[in-house]
């Protein structure tokens, strides 16, 4: 039954199975639903914990056609959705309830509990996500109050809806990290029972969501706490030194980016547990380092939270008119964007990652920003054409880190420094050895450590005695990175320099930038004395 792109909406529902739904002519039982979206867990779940406190619960997750066709997502994603739910139904089983799956609209899907019983009160997590989300979100709105369900919504990790600037949103960042943990007291009386939950539509799964992939995280709460201890108990020691590796990375960085994107574990919960593991010998360096990017992690997010625009166009409103020059030797956009989805640059270390990428969801970040440097500064591509790509192989896709970053390492931002990565550089400083291109290029795997970077660099001899016809067996550079770094380089900075890029740079600056200290005034000759001596 696997079927891809729109044709899977329809499958789903033409294999709906609905269930006897009987209408009770007597007094509804009333229920609070805890609306699950990227809050795929239990533990400290501060909706679940208000829900429970207040009446019986019900979980209820939707798989929408809106999302399931959206090109930013994949089957990746809904296989991990719901390993993820099958990890919190084991752990509810002794509870006797279940998570409550419809396939449909969020609306139709209310509808349903609301048929049978009656929901006194919507609770889920504040929700970052796509503009199609948000229009959800408010449609959702307006069907609670016109039923006059209250909708309880509490803030995902540090992130604050509305939010017009950075005051105090630091502190406000440790305050949330550093209080207790919102752990919800659960029971057999907590719950919807599942012989209620048998009473509502019952849905059909793809059969290839069931299907595990060995080459990609699994989704659940307990694979979030494994995947940590498995790095707290000895991966992590080199994190700061292979955190830019290709290969390495794959074994020293936590891994738990999934898990924190599509909230298996919360930023909180993996925050102070690392911290409690860095007064150990050897841990601080590493830890120091990775709790700083958990620090970014929502810094980000604040970052779309508050200017959702840059979804469609550049947080910078004056790089919307840029435009690159076509000198790629007859190469059309459409064909340079495809032989980059298609790992056919020339380029071993770009192609390389995007063959990893591809099958396993994950590369590292020094790995992320490179791919997008060379579609947009090397093969001169608009940031927008390759955004939803990349979306969808990141098994950790989050839209509120994605968009910002996305446009950071395109050099659109005016306020972040220009990187326009050297592919050939960054392979033979990240993978001296070529361990990692070997893995994902076969077919240069006979080639020695100094030239596998620069394959192009083989004579006709030498591609004979190491069986690699170029042109063949791998593609010859599809341009020259000298001379687009350069005219990527002159473009941006040009921009760089423009009135309205800097007056925008102000306002981006004012609006999205962490506020700093006041410098303090400078000391008088005599107390810098003093403090000398």
């Amino acid at each position: 039954m696997l079927q891809t792109g729109h044709c899977l909406w329809s499958t789903i529902m033409t294999e709906s199975i609905v269930g006897a739904l009987t209408v009770n002519t007597d007094v509804k039982m009333e229920v609070n639903v805890v609306w699950l979206k990227r809050d795929l867990r239990l533990s400290d779940h501060q909706a679940l914990t208000n829900s429970t406190k207040s009446g019986l619960t019900l979980l209820f997750y939707v798989f929408e056609p809106l999302l399931i066709d959206d090109p930013h997502y994949d089957e990746r994603h809904w296989r991990f959705v719901w390993q993820s739910i099958q990890d919190i139904n084991n752990q509810l089983a002794s509870y006797n309830t279940r998570v409550y799956v419809y396939f449909g609209d969020a609306i139709d899907g209310l509808n349903e509990i609301n048929t049978l019983f009656q929901i006194s009160s919507l609770f889920s997590h504040e929700e970052t996500g796509l503009l199609s989300t948000f229009d959800r979100d408010k449609s959702v709105d307006k069907w609670c109050k016109a039923r006059e369900i209250t909708w309880h919504e509490c803030e995902s990790g540090a992130v604050i809806r509305g939010k017009k600037n950075r005051i105090d949103w630091d502190k406000h960042w440790r305050k949330v990290m550093t209080a207790p943990l919102s752990q919800p007291k659960l029971s057999l009386s907590t719950f919807v029972s599942i012989n209620q939950l048998d009473k509502l539509t019952q849905h059909m799964l793809p059969t290839s969501w069931s299907i595990p992939n060995d080459f990609m995280l699994r989704g659940g709460e307990n694979w979030a706490f494994r995947t940590l201890q498995s790095f707290l108990n000895v991966r992590g020691k080199s994190y700061h030194f292979d955190i830019s590796k290709p290969q390495a990375s794959r074994k020293s960085c936590s891994r738990l980016s999934p898990y924190l994107a599509w909230g298996n574990i919360s930023l909180r919960q993996f925050y102070q547990t690392i911290l409690m593991k860095r007064s150990e010998v050897g841990w601080k360096r590493p830890l120091d380092a990775l709790a700083s990017r958990l620090h970014w992690h929502c810094h980000f997010i604040q970052k779309f939270e508050s200017e959702h625009q840059m979804q469609w166009r550049p947080v910078n409103k004056a790089y919307s008119d840029l435009s690159y020059p076509d000198i790629h030797m007859g190469l059309s956009i459409e064909e340079r964007l495809t032989k980059w989805k298609e790992a056919q640059t020339g380029y071993p270390l770009v192609d390389a990652c995007m063959r990893c990428l591809e099958k396993t969801g994950y590369i590292n970040f020094r790995m992320r920003a490179m791919l997008v440097s060379f579609l947009c500064h090397h093969l001169l591509v608009d940031w927008r054409l390759g955004v939803m790509h990349l979306a969808k192989y990141f098994l950790d896709f989050e839209p509120g880190i994605h968009y910002p970053q996305f446009q950071m390492q395109s050099g659109v931002t005016g306020t972040n420094i220009i990187r326009v990565y050297n592919p050939v550089k960054q392979s033979q400083e990240k993978d001296k050895d070529g361990q990692f291109i070997r893995k994902w290029l076969p077919e240069l795997s006979e080639l020695p450590d100094e030239i596998i970077h620069t394959p192009w660099d083989l004579s006709p001899m030498e591609q004979q005695l190491y069986q690699c016809d170029l042109g063949e067996c791998y593609p010859l550079p599809i341009i020259d990175i000298k001379e687009t770094g350069k005219i990527a380089r002159d473009i941006l900075w040009g921009f760089r320099q423009r009135f309205d890029t800097k007056k925008e740079g102000q306002r981006i600056i004012k609006k999205h930038v962490r506020e700093t200290k006041k410098p303090s005034k400078p000391r008088k000759a005599k107390q810098l004395k003093n403090k000398v001596n």
